[in-house]
């Protein structure tokens, strides 16, 4: 299975890198990657690059962990060069996650105390390297303006 799994990897990042720019076709593999990742580790995904009827948010990865409904913000990187991910959300992408959450979770009719945001850091070495944060943006902290 698990050569299966690492055969339609590389087809998949083979088309991505012949249609996409290097930036974009890195994060796809790194949401892939991640996707995987949650899967693998009890996690119900249930959308992939939510965008919210704004267009100006998007939700990378949006799962079920039991009771919870969990946002993902995957960050794909080739090297760890830029320190930690959370650094690179800053409160203008924030408000953005928050808005399309409340979004998502209004529309699928999820009380927002059973809503968490996760960081899923992807290092797009050989073998990749999954570190998972979770719970990083408190609810109660309020927003930047």
């Amino acid at each position: 299975m698990h050569l299966i799994l690492r055969f339609s990897d590389r087809l998949r990042q083979r088309r991505y890198e012949r249609t996409l720019s290097p930036t974009r076709s890195a994060g796809r593999r790194g949401e892939d990657l991640a996707h995987r990742y949650l899967r693998h580790n009890g996690f119900t995904v249930v959308a992939r690059n939510f965008r919210a009827r704004s267009g100006l948010s998007e939700l990378d990865i949006v799962a079920w962990e039991d009771e919870t409904l969990v946002f993902v913000e995957v960050k794909a990187r080739t090297s760890d060069a830029y320190g930690s991910p959370e650094r690179a959300i800053g409160g203008e992408k924030r408000v953005r996650l928050f808005r399309g959450a409340r979004e998502y979770a209004r529309r699928a009719g999820v009380d927002w105390q059973q809503v968490r945001f996760d960081i899923v850091n992807v290092l797009l070495s050989e073998p990749p390297e999954i570190v998972h944060y979770r719970d990083v943006f408190p609810l109660a902290t309020p927003l930047p303006l």
